[in-house]
């Protein structure tokens, strides 16, 4: 997700390095899909992406076919027409770009320790170039690269989340994409979720994520500071995995323990359904709709239960209870 400074200071900041123990807890969930697959990373400078770090030192084990990763405007030094390099060195710098393909990785290489992309170029089957356009994933150039490619896995400007998905849902691209759980209640997004055409991942439920941000931002707040190789980083409360791919956690059933009675669980007023607080709070004896957190998402199962709407009311007013509206919930049946 990458910006120029004068940029990124100008507009909302969601340059969020995603953390490699975070990749790693997710994608070992997938790794069936991976064989053969053209994976894009297409908000990622791959010299400081820890997606491209995550995929290069798994190629071979996955089988991939082919693995790139494109990024927004850039200060990168252009040495020689064939040799780019991160490294600023005064008038050399210029903004750029840029496209890396990776589609051999030697086996031979040192690729647990330090991380070094300049390794990869060495085969002439792997190429660094500098893009055409600033690298916007909405770009033409961009998407056409995403048209070729099999899954779309990074962490998208969560200030775009809608837009990015929408061009995943346009192109009916596979992904797996970071993004703030907040997004269930976009009109854009919630659909989606209801039908079936995105879910949540498995490995993040609750908690804060620890991202890694440019040096130019500022960390007054008491979740950001600064981790022990000198790198800033901001914890952000929210975040999930979206996908739409399956997973073994998808299928797992909700145990239930909890009946129904008329005095715990309260009715809307404006809707023919009782309140829940807490997905565990769940009736198993309960065959009406309930309204559910939007947490209640970490634990949904398509087979135990049908999503019918979501914060509304038949008045097509929030939902209410004694005239107040309880933070938003999603309506549901158990099948």
């Amino acid at each position: 997700m990458a910006r120029t400074i004068d940029d990124a200071k100008n507009k909302k900041k969601d340059e969020f390095y995603t953390q490699l123990t975070d990749i790693e807890k997710e994608l070992k969930f997938y790794k069936t899909f991976f064989k053969e697959k053209i994976i894009y990373c297409n908000c990622d400078n791959p010299y400081k992406s820890n997606f491209v770090r995550y995929f290069i030192r798994n190629f071979n084990a996955f089988r991939l076919k082919k693995l790139i990763a494109t990024c927004y405007n850039e200060d990168i030094t252009i040495r020689t027409e064939s040799t780019i390099d991160f490294e600023k060195k005064g008038e050399r710098t210029q903004t750029h770009a840029l496209k890396v393909e990776i589609t051999t990785v030697n086996e031979t290489l040192n690729i647990e320790g330090e991380f070094n992309l300049k390794h990869f170029f060495q085969n002439n089957k792997n190429t660094v170039s500098l893009l055409k356009g600033n690298g916007d994933f909405r770009s033409s150039e961009c998407i056409e690269i995403l048209k070729e490619s099999d899954i779309i896995i990074t962490n998208p400007p969560f200030s775009l989340f809608r837009e990015f998905v929408s061009l995943l849902m346009k192109h009916s691209k596979k992904f797996i994409i970071l993004g703030n759980i907040n997004a269930v209640t976009y009109k854009e997004i919630f659909p989606l979720i209801k039908s079936n055409k995105i879910w949540f991942g498995p490995s993040i439920s609750s908690g804060d994520r620890l991202f890694n941000v440019p040096d130019y931002y500022e960390i007054r707040a008491s979740k950001c500071g600064i981790d022990e190789k000198g790198r800033k980083y901001i914890r952000v409360k929210g975040v999930r995995w979206f996908t739409n791919l399956s997973h073994i956690k998808r299928h797992f059933k909700l145990d239930l323990v909890l009946s129904f009675s008329q005095k715990k669980y309260l009715q809307y007023d404006n809707y023919d359904a009782i309140n829940i607080n807490k997905t565990q709070e769940i009736p198993y004896d309960y065959k009406g709709v309930m309204g559910v957190p939007i947490t209640f998402l970490d634990k949904y199962n398509p087979e135990q239960f049908e999503i019918i709407g979501f914060r509304k009311g038949i008045d097509n007013k929030d939902l209410r209870i004694n005239g107040k509206c309880p933070y938003f919930r999603i309506l549901i049946r158990k099948l």
